[in-house]
């Protein structure tokens, strides 16, 4: 996989998942099977906001040529994507939510594993 290809993927599941995080949380959880209390609506639309922001330095830096500070985007987002896997796989495996939970698990182990890759890849001379 090409490095503009993840990121264009990236972007896409953040703008996909951070619009309607941000906007309708309620109904966004209430798919996976939870409610959300008044201080959850806050902190899932914080959620929401963040993948928006991630969503545009994905799509920004998606033609960035190899570079310390293309390097450090890739870091950034590997780490955030394995937090991210390790953080839903054990709620999912807290019987809260619903089967879909799997969905976004899944999701941050794949990106986490291709940021990862880009990580180990040799760079081209």
């Amino acid at each position: 996989m090409k490095f503009k290809t993840l990121m264009i993927i990236k972007a896409v599941v953040c703008i996909s998942l951070g619009l309607p995080i941000f906007l309708m949380p309620k109904f966004f959880y209430g798919i996976f099977g939870m409610d959300l209390t008044p201080a959850g609506i806050f902190v899932a639309q914080e959620y929401g906001a963040s993948l928006i922001g991630i969503m545009l330095l994905t799509w920004i830096a998606r033609n960035a040529h190899e570079s310390d500070a293309r390097r450090g985007i890739i870091w950034a987002l590997c780490v955030y994507d394995a937090i991210g896997f390790v953080a839903t796989l054990v709620f999912a495996l807290s019987g809260v939510p619903n089967a879909l939970i799997w969905l976004p698990v899944i999701l941050y182990l794949f990106l986490a594993i291709a940021y990862g890759y880009f990580l180990v890849k040799p760079p081209k001379p």
